[in-house]
């Protein structure tokens, strides 16, 4: 059951992986002549800004891959186990930047392109659309996250235990509950004890687990596809420099985040392989689309501004809620934190600094 949940959803991510690749592009060629980019700026030059961006794909698709690789190997450093403090303080760490993500760099982009004077007045300027959206957006993520757990818990509650035999029973076959693999190495998880017809606590978590890290990698391609589009058409070698540094820092931590839920996904190797390779792919592949349509990219055009606008107000959404609700609320009210006041303080100060330290990053980016 949870080896078809994991591929519907890697199926998922892959068709929002290709469609906002396909519409975005369409946004973003469609130029307005009454609010053209200004080219007469000494910071534009388009040799120099190909080579920075050359440097970009790479760097950043390093930078990536080691964020969100790092939680994945870590099973061969006890310290950095899941049920060790120090696991609990990185992922805290980790959450602040995705939550200084959706605050101090996706929303704001938002607001500003949604309130541009490109717009028309009625009703760009009459509407709070970027607030609203992201509303929007933490609600159904919400819907989903809730509705996700509960349709997967029930079909897995679908299936009987046998107390006597210590076997499941599903439409007439008898079925060995010791072949229900829910993991590798030693987090491996089994639901067939003694849990007459219902998921245990544990078998509950891991659940919620895999709900959380497809959920999360959903809104993270989203706006990782976007950066990357706008840095790849921009020929500000300016912007492009700061740009480079700040996406390095943030693509690594914000993988770190993510790792960490796929690490206690406990999905198979194929499946943790598959998620790390779409997020490190994300951003260096919209820089390269970016590069493509820089002849025809006009980031002033009200349908670029419009869609892109859109589409971080409700990436910022799905950032928010899952940073406050599914990161930092679920540890925080669970055992291990609130077993210890000296833990909490500790990750919420990495907490703090992980969203300070995207804060200070919004001065470039």
């Amino acid at each position: 059951m949870y080896s078809s949940m994991a591929s519907f959803n890697s199926k998922i991510i892959f068709i929002l992986f290709i469609l906002t690749s396909i519409f975005t592009p369409q946004a973003f060629s469609q130029g307005d002549s009454s609010c053209e980019s200004q080219t007469h700026n000494t910071c534009n030059n388009k040799s120099k800004a190909l080579t920075l961006k050359i440097i970009a794909i790479v760097s950043i698709l390093i930078t990536s891959m080691i964020g969100v690789c790092l939680p994945l190997v870590t099973r061969s450093v006890s310290a950095l186990s899941p049920d060790r403090d120090l696991f609990v303080i990185v992922k805290a760490f980790a959450a602040g930047i995705i939550l200084g993500t959706g605050f101090m760099h996706v929303l704001p982009d938002s607001f500003d392109m949604l309130s541009s004077n490109c717009l028309n007045e009625n009703p760009w300027h009459k509407f709070p659309f970027t607030g609203f959206v992201a509303m929007l957006s933490a609600i159904i993520t919400l819907a989903i996250d809730s509705m996700a757990t509960s349709l997967y818990s029930k079909k897995h509650n679908a299936g009987v235990i046998n107390p006597e035999s210590n076997q499941q029973v599903q439409n007439g076959h008898i079925i060995d509950g010791g072949d229900q693999e829910m993991g590798t190495g030693n987090y491996n998880v089994h639901f067939h004890s003694h849990h007459h017809g219902s998921l245990s606590k544990d078998g509950t978590k891991l659940l919620r687990y895999r709900v959380i890290a497809m959920v999360l990698e959903l809104g993270i391609i989203v706006h990782s596809i976007v950066i990357g589009i706008s840095l790849g058409a921009s020929n500000n070698t300016c912007t492009i420099k700061g740009l480079v540094a700040a996406l390095c820092f943030h693509q690594m931590f914000e993988g770190m985040g993510l790792g960490g839920c796929i690490l206690q996904a406990e999905y198979k190797m194929l499946k943790k392989a598959a998620m790390a390779f779409f997020f490190s792919v994300t951003t260096p592949f919209g820089i390269a689309l970016g590069i493509a349509l820089s002849k025809t990219y006009q980031e002033n055009s009200p349908r670029a501004l419009i869609t892109v606008g859109l589409l971080n107000a409700s990436s910022a959404g799905l950032l928010i809620y899952m940073a406050l609700v599914d990161l930092l609320a679920a540890d925080f009210m669970g055992d291990k934190l609130q077993g210890s006041i000296k833990l909490q303080i500790k990750a919420f100060i990495a907490v703090l600094l992980g969203a300070g330290g995207m804060s200070l990053m919004a001065k470039w980016a």
